[in-house]
């Protein structure tokens, strides 16, 4: 198995694109098998979107909506409506597996990887790539 962790700075961006990076990975690589990628963090999730035609403030937008930034939430250290990114994860799962083709992520015409993070609070993040050759 190959694994590489990169560093991200999601910073107040709600939706990031790792796209380039996981295909990058998988490029250097250059064989069949399946891309494990995983966020080891308790506020943040992995998604596979349409990016740059609206869904990603799409998506944004209804995550406001459904995970309200304000005080109902039990866990409630940190900015304003932090307990709303624990519940995140339970939705959009930390983790996903995207199919390997001769070094090219099979990914459908319009699917992108994507970050999704609602915790202002912390800005870096870890995303762990691996390779399980097929």
């Amino acid at each position: 198995m190959h694994t590489r962790r990169h560093t991200l700075r999601t910073g107040d961006r709600r939706i990031t694109d790792v796209t380039d990076l996981c295909a990058a990975f998988v490029a250097e690589i250059g064989t069949d098998g399946l891309l494990h990628v995983f966020l080891p963090h308790a506020t943040a999730g992995l998604a596979l979107l349409e990016t740059g035609a609206g869904s990603d403030t799409d998506l944004a937008d209804h995550l406001d909506a459904l995970l309200p930034r304000d005080d109902r939430w039990r866990h409630a250290h940190g900015a304003p409506g932090h307990g709303a990114d624990h519940v995140l994860p339970a939705l959009i799962s930390p983790s996903l597996v995207v199919p390997v083709d001769a070094g090219r992520l099979a990914l459908g015409t319009w699917q992108s990887i994507v970050v999704v993070d609602t915790n202002p609070d912390n800005p870096e993040r870890t995303l762990r790539l691996s390779l399980l050759a097929g």
